[in-house]
């Protein structure tokens, strides 16, 4: 059994969007797979703002300068505390005398209080790329393009705790590019990006038998190489032996980044060769000749076209849109698109949305607090203006943007996030004291729900003591929770 009509509409925008706004349970109620669709049809969809946004590169070095300036900050004001010590020691000012002097140099310091409020630049850098995120998310029509992005960002993802000047910008150049395009140019960009060299320590792997190696006395770090195979490609299980990851390792070996003292590329992406291992490798029983960095997009692009690939890809798509335990069949058509368009994401997306087992009325999927945040800030049309408050909730909720505890992401299952629910109450009674005081519940339940609400989510908002709790309530509602 599938949705129709109004209730199709309602469920597709929950489902594959952030909900539904203003009267578009209306008006995709005649085609909600052809809404769904023409969000895959928008010119630049998926690509987001990022006019004045800098290059991971570019936000990497200023990290690497403002550090470097807050260093030297930090050993002046030690050196002229002891120069104030010496000469004390050695004229016998007074202590009122030196108070008085400390005075006057405090004040002609900016207030520490005053600075301490501003966000330094790395903490300023994943806010303002965190605030085009979410103002994409609140501004989407239906959100279905951008919803894949966030799903393949947390696929290949990384962590702010390693490389948090890169964040934002890893997700805008090694995902938004290829959301729509092929999986291999999506693996390539993001295994090639720094902030993954970094984040899964390629910077700091060399061949044993390498110029760098031999003369440094140091060898292979495995992270990578690992990682691919076990969660953005094969998936665990798969065949693949320690051997596989150890070459695998090997061809990696010279995937670096340009040293961020180097004023103009530092933090872009280079192959040295003299880090390289030399030689052929053996990976998955195929052969690669020793050609540099050629040598590992070879692999990489034959890991993309592996049928378990396929597999594992077909099923953490099926599973983060439609159930913790996706339908078998609905998992072999994303699979059998994915082998046959060569790994055509925009192929496989349209699939999804064109596949019945899409469309079950059952909304069993438990939104994770990034997408439950997000459908509120879309569906009250409100955009943060203090996104760290935003990013806070988010985090207190157990999902902190960009920050995944491991390599494999944040979980896509209702078991990883049902215990976390309640804590979403302070979350909700929040926002719906922020909202603007024109926002009527009632009005809202019809857009944001529609034939979705049950008659006792009605009876719940109706019953409410106030505005503001009735509209936190809706928040809270069942329908409002799953997809």
């Amino acid at each position: 059994m599938t949705a129709r009509g109004k209730e199709a509409a309602a469920l597709a925008l929950h489902r594959f969007g952030f909900g539904p706004v203003r009267d578009q349970i209306a008006a995709f109620a005649g085609d909600p797979r052809g809404a769904i669709l023409a969000d895959l049809e928008r010119p630049q969809a998926g690509r987001g703002a990022a006019a004045d946004l800098p290059s991971s590169g570019e936000a990497a070095r200023a990290v690497f300068e403002f550090r470097a300036e807050q260093q030297a900050k930090t050993k002046l004001a030690e050196r002229t505390k002891k120069e104030a010590e010496a000469r004390r020691a050695a004229t016998g000012m007074s202590d009122v005398a030196d108070a008085a002097a400390g005075a006057a140099s405090a004040a002609a310091q900016p207030d520490d209080k005053v600075a301490a409020k501003q966000p330094q630049l790395p903490a300023l850098l994943v806010q303002n790329e965190a605030k085009v995120r979410y103002d994409a998310a609140v501004d989407a029509e239906i959100g279905f393009v951008e919803r894949l992005v966030w799903f393949w960002s947390n696929h290949f993802c990384i962590s702010t705790d390693k490389i948090a000047s890169m964040a934002g910008a890893y997700e805008r150049e090694g995902i938004r590019p290829h959301v729509l395009g092929r999986f291999t140019d999506m693996l390539i960009a993001a295994e090639s990006h720094p902030a993954m060299l970094v984040y899964l320590d390629n910077v700091e792997s060399m061949g044993a038998n390498s110029v760098a190696g031999i003369n440094r006395d140091k060898g292979l770090n495995e992270n990578l190489a690992r990682e691919i195979l076990e969660l953005h490609t094969l998936g665990v299980r798969s065949g693949y032996s320690q051997a596989d990851v150890t070459s695998f390792a090997n061809v990696l070996t010279g995937w670096t980044w340009v040293a961020l003292g180097e004023p103009n590329h530092g933090g872009e992406f280079v192959f040295v060769k003299r880090l390289h291992e030399p030689g052929e490798q053996l990976v998955l029983g195929r052969r690669y000749a020793d050609g540099g960095v050629e040598q590992g997009r070879a692999v990489l692009a034959d890991l993309a076209r592996h049928p378990a690939t396929a597999q594992h890809v077909a099923k953490k798509l099926a599973r983060h849109f439609v159930a913790d335990e996706p339908p078998p069949t609905l998992v072999a058509t994303l699979e059998r698109t994915f082998k046959d368009t060569d790994g055509d994401l925009k192929r496989v997306a349209e699939a999804l949305i064109l596949a019945d087992e899409s469309w079950t009325p059952q909304r069993t999927k438990l939104k994770r607090p990034s997408e439950w945040i997000a459908g509120i800030l879309h569906s009250t049309g409100v955009h943060p203006s203090i996104v760290g408050r935003v990013m806070g909730a988010q985090a207190l909720l157990g999902e902190p943007l960009w920050r995944p505890p491991a390599p494999n992401g944040y979980p896509d299952t209702e078991a990883a996030w049902i215990d976390g629910v309640p804590q979403r109450l302070d979350i909700a009674s929040e926002a719906a004291q922020r909202l603007p005081p024109q926002t009527d519940p009632f009005a809202l339940i019809d857009s944001a729900l529609g034939p979705l609400a049950s008659r006792e989510t009605r009876d719940t908002v109706a019953r409410a003591e106030s505005r503001t709790q009735a509209l936190a309530l809706l928040m809270m509602a069942p329908e409002y929770l799953r997809r």
